[in-house]
């Protein structure tokens, strides 16, 4: 099953955000490399300790605390042909392969991700630019948890996850074809609790990249931006998800255990924003959602686990949350700090503040699909909300 969502989300977000870019019939190529790139990094840095793994109760009896990492990737730099690129102050764009080593192949393995991602540069000089880079893209070869095989790895449950990263760097115009680049990035690889144990992983590293320019650098495009005109616009979408629980004091066998049972969480959200310039959003919206998992419990029958289901109003819940976009062509980025409004109280709950963090595509003006990932103290997820949605918007 976890194969399957990594698919969805590398059709519904990381194509995306390498294509949607080109959908303007009006650009003609020169040749197949006209403002196409390739470029090699190189990492090495720290892994947060955020859970017992990482900070030494692991095979080794050692803390996992350093890590390094390389990626190839292939660039398209855009030239302002469309207005959003001037906006964005002439951006780049692509996909790109991470392999990454974290010193410790018997319990983690080598995982390796595949991403798309988006820099842009919050100043640039003459032949010097400061960038910011964000990336979304899922990953795998993760030796991941076995109860019998690799006991201690609560960090990483499944084989596959979800990689996020971002980061500032300098970059600098070494020739007309190469760049050299300097800088830092945050990374987070979780699976979205879509298999636990899942506590994740947590780095930040120093990097260095050469970029090579398969044609001459473009020319950049100057044209008069019109004046943004503030729009409102009214979201309404619905989601759905799934949630691993691992129920420990069950008498089973371990392997059985440790599968744990799928429980399902859907819900509706509506969202009033206020789009005030090109590149921002801010708005409240609320929700309500079903989330299966709470008060849920388990027997055991025949060696198999069976959900005891609780009373629906048990699951209900309600939110309220602000939320931000940072908007890039057809592709939101969206933050929303959220709070329960509304849950039946319950030993051992989850805190009332929990975070969402998510990635939207609008494939027409008023449709829009996505995925948010919903956590909690800022880096242990909850769940993973697939989501459709449509806008209404009126200037």
């Amino acid at each position: 099953m976890m194969v399957r969502i990594i698919y969805i989300f590398l059709l519904t977000v990381v194509i995306p955000l390498f294509v949607s870019a080109q959908n303007d019939s009006t650009v003609v190529k020169k040749n197949s490399f006209e403002n196409l790139a390739v470029a090699g990094m190189y990492q090495n840095g720290y892994v947060f300790p955020t859970n017992d793994f990482i900070r030494g109760r692991n095979a080794e009896r050692d803390t996992i605390d350093i890590f390094q990492s390389f990626s190839i990737k292939l660039l398209k730099q855009t030239t302002g042909k469309n207005e959003w690129e001037q906006l964005y102050n002439y951006p780049v764009y692509g996909v790109g392969f991470f392999f990454f080593d974290f010193h410790n192949p018997e319990e983690i393995g080598t995982p390796f991700s595949f991403y798309g991602f988006f820099k842009a540069d919050f100043k640039r000089w003459n032949k010097l630019s400061l960038n910011y880079e964000i990336g979304f893209g899922a990953s795998f070869n993760w030796k991941s948890f076995n109860p019998i095989t690799n006991k201690y790895n609560i960090a990483i449950g499944a084989g596959q996850s979800f990689f996020i990263d971002a980061g500032l760097t300098l970059q600098y115009y070494l020739t007309k074809r190469i760049n050299a680049e300097a800088g830092f990035s945050l990374s987070h690889f979780s699976n979205g609790a879509l298999k636990k144990p899942n506590f994740g992983l947590n780095t930040i590293a120093p990097k260095i990249s050469l970029t090579y320019n398969l044609a001459d650098r473009p020319v950049f495009i100057k044209q008069e931006i019109s004046k943004y005109i503030p729009e409102n616009e009214l979201l309404f979408l619905v989601f759905g998800g799934t949630k691993n629980v691992i129920f420990d004091s069950v008498n089973i066998d371990i392997l059985e255990k440790y599968e744990g049972l799928y429980f399902p969480v859907f819900g509706i959200s509506t969202t009033y924003n206020r789009q005030v310039s090109y590149k921002s959003k801010i708005g409240i919206g609320m929700s309500i959602s079903y989330n299966g998992s709470v008060n849920a419990q388990a027997a055991v029958d025949n060696n198999d686990l069976e959900i005891i289901d609780g009373p629906l109003s048990d699951k209900i819940q309600i939110s309220i949350y602000p939320s931000y976009e940072l908007v890039i062509h057809k592709i939101s980025i969206v933050l929303q700090p959220a709070f329960y409004l509304y849950r039946k109280k319950m030993k051992n709950q989850t805190p009332v503040f929990y975070q969402k963090i998510g990635i939207k595509y609008h494939f027409t003006d008023n449709y829009f699909v996505g995925i948010t990932l919903r956590d909690y103290n800022f880096h242990i997820s909850d769940f993973i909300e697939w989501n459709i949605g449509y806008r209404i918007k009126r200037k």
